[in-house]
């Protein structure tokens, strides 16, 4: 009777290994791609943001409240993208440790651009900030002026994602250190993942660098930054909020002078007030978050590829 006793008793104790792994909460879904790249083979991060939902007006229901409250890290882009997150991370799990990307030393951050025309005056790309910011274990968000004026889409840059590769292993390897090596040899492949999906974009665009474009929500001005394309307006500004009348009226002058090679719009949008705007021009749905993609370590380089193809795809018609 004592072996089967025995047997019973250790079938129902956890394993060490599983028990030890840090409890990872992540705010979007190319987050939880970045963090589940760095995690590969040891766990899995869990997302808040449901594929299809906007992190403008993030919710969380329950089962994510309780996922927060029981998180030792929090890797979120930050309070530019969903300053309602802010406030639950400081109710629901303030002694969590905090990774807020948009803080992370050398992350390119451009200016949020008002809606109707751009201006294409200045150089944003080489907005970094050089004070590091990649422990917030003890951090009183002194630093959350940051987020006023910043565009929030900080993750369509590739540079910025590689980046924060090694900002997530190194969070991870002070909440884990037994697992510290492995973290960070997966940054190091997952950056390598980037860059071959960063040569291959570049390729796939090549022919579309003349433009103009246009785009229903201003979205995508980091990606067009790091792959040299060129946006004359939008119909609504980073954080959704639609042009007034009198810039709307600009932009369809503008765009009816010179017509867009493509429009980039998003799952959801009112096609009939892209074509008040812009006419017949071709459409590119793009969605930023990659919600119809593969979710998971893969999603990251995938989310950039098929932006780039899109985009080809949509200028050559």
């Amino acid at each position: 009777m004592l072996r089967p006793l025995l047997l019973t008793l250790c079938l129902s104790m956890p394993r060490a290994a599983t028990a030890d792994v840090p409890r990872v909460v992540t705010d979007i879904g190319p987050v939880t791609g970045l963090v589940s790249m760095v995690m590969d083979g040891v766990g899995t991060p869990e997302g808040l943001l449901p594929p299809g939902a906007s992190p403008h007006e993030m919710a969380l229901r329950p089962s994510q409240a309780r996922a927060l409250a029981a998180a030792d890290l929090v890797v979120w882009i930050g309070p530019s993208l969903t300053p309602s997150l802010d406030r639950q991370i400081e109710t629901l799990a303030p002694e969590a440790v905090q990774l807020i990307l948009q803080e992370v030393s050398g992350t390119v951050r451009l200016e949020a651009r008002d809606t109707g025309l751009f201006e294409h005056e200045h150089d944003d790309h080489d907005d970094h900030d050089d004070a590091d910011h990649a422990d917030h274990g003890d951090d009183t968000h002194e630093d959350a002026h940051l987020a006023e004026g910043i565009d929030p889409h900080l993750w369509l840059d590739p540079e910025n994602a590689t980046l924060w590769l090694t900002a997530i292993a190194e969070a991870l390897a002070k909440t884990d250190p037994e697992n510290a090596e492995t973290y960070r040899a997966n940054a190091h492949s997952g950056a390598a993942a980037i860059a071959e999906a960063r040569a291959e974009a570049t390729q796939a665009l090549a022919d579309s660098m003349t433009g103009p474009f246009a785009a229903a929500h201003d979205a995508f001005q980091y990606f067009e930054a790091s792959f040299g394309l060129t946006v004359s307006g939008a119909l609504s500004d980073a954080e959704a909020v639609p042009s007034g009348p009198a810039r709307l009226a600009a932009l369809r002058d503008t765009l009816a002078a010179q017509p867009p090679a493509c429009v980039f719009i998003e799952p959801g949008t009112d096609l009939r007030l892209v074509a008040s705007i812009a006419g017949d021009a071709p459409v590119a749905e793009l969605d930023a978050l990659g919600s119809s993609l593969q979710q998971g370590a893969a999603l990251y380089p995938a989310l950039i590829r098929d932006f780039a193809q899109r985009i080809a795809g949509c200028a050559k018609d």
